[in-house]
């Protein structure tokens, strides 16, 4: 049982929190020995992703390869012990300069922009990918995916499983939709063990769908509801599910959808957060019937269920944002329903 802190009072402590191993994560990693390589770990989730691996297994390798735009990250990771990498995944010769490793953690990708620029986002989102594959053939790849792909499916439905036929809105989820065909190409004809990670939404504090929302009711501004209801889960949970499926990789290409057991509405969420932050809460829209919603049963049964809940996520947010805790700046944009991003 994790002794979660009632709140989080700044970054360092927020890191701490979301980089937390438990036992489930050493066992399962104990099974795949050897570096763990992480492409494209400056990221909102790469970060802590790396930093969760090394304190499950503070003796392994772990080596994280991007481009480190943001001031002061690279240091950071460094002095917690991670291995940092500058490379532009994109060349093909920088690729192939990156280091052999057993075990492959692939987040590299682009989403917002996408419109407007769509042949660079599937050039990032499938050509890459094929790259990435071909070069680590020989290791164990866990991958990146969204719920995007799956269709908008009736509220209470209990979200799309992942019998449901993919049916992408827009060139990002289509996109998304060829990176996973990618890998399982590359799983049947190559013999690469992988797995595919359909996440649908992480939370973090800095950002994510219940940060939107309770930031535009701190601040008096409409919560959209048009798209009334999400998934989420604690991202430090979904890192650590993502690194347990290095296990499972196989040649099947598994791919789980990822996200907690709540079909959440929005309007009640923004209710929670207007009663934590004493604000009235207003809305913009009406709710439609569907929405981009995740079954994550399987998941459940491979991984248990999410160690964080939905309610001490909504407590950590509120005082978050109240206390005026910094944000990414990178709105989730849940809100989007034709799939322009």
């Amino acid at each position: 049982m994790q002794d979660w802190p009632t709140t989080i009072a700044d970054e360092d402590s927020l890191e701490e929190v979301l980089s937390r191993p438990d036992p489930a994560l050493v066992t399962d990693l104990a099974a795949v020995p050897g570096d763990i390589l992480v492409l494209g770990a400056a990221g909102k989730m790469g970060p802590t992703l790396c930093r969760l691996a090394k304190r499950a297994d503070p003796s392994r390798r772990v080596i994280a390869v991007a481009r480190w735009s943001e001031e002061g990250l690279r240091a950071r990771m460094k002095s917690w012990g991670i291995e940092c990498l500058a490379a532009d995944l994109t060349d093909r010769a920088a690729l192939a300069a990156l280091p052999d490793a057993p075990n492959v953690v692939f987040m590299a990708a682009r989403k917002f922009g996408s419109t407007g620029n769509e042949a660079l986002t599937w050039a990032m989102n499938v050509l890459l990918p094929a790259m990435v594959a071909e070069r680590w053939a020989a290791s164990r790849i866990v991958f990146f995916s969204t719920g995007n792909v799956l269709p908008l499916v009736p509220v209470g439905s209990g979200g799309a499983t992942e019998d449901t036929p993919p049916s992408p809105i827009g060139d990002y989820a289509a996109s998304c939709l060829g990176r996973e065909r990618v890998f399982q190409h590359a799983a049947a004809s190559r013999g690469t063990p992988c797995f595919g990670i359909r996440l649908n939404y992480a939370i973090d504090l800095r950002y994510g769908v219940l940060h939107d929302i309770a930031c535009k009711v701190r601040d008096g501004v409409p919560v959209p509801v048009t798209m009334g209801h999400a998934n989420v889960i604690w991202q430090g949970d979904a890192n650590a599910w993502t690194l347990r499926a290095l296990r499972h990789a196989s040649t099947d290409c598994p791919i789980l959808n990822v996200t907690g057991p709540e079909t959440v509405s929005v309007r009640q969420v923004a209710g929670a957060f207007a009663q934590r932050l004493g604000r009235d809460a207003m809305f913009n829209g009406s709710e439609a019937p569907d929405a981009l919603l995740s079954n994550a049963a399987r998941a459940f049964a491979l991984f248990g269920y999410p160690r964080v809940p939905l309610a001490r996520m909504l407590d950590w947010v509120a005082g978050w944002v109240a206390q005026g805790g910094r944000s990414l700046g990178k709105a989730t944009k849940f809100e989007v329903r034709d799939g322009r991003f």
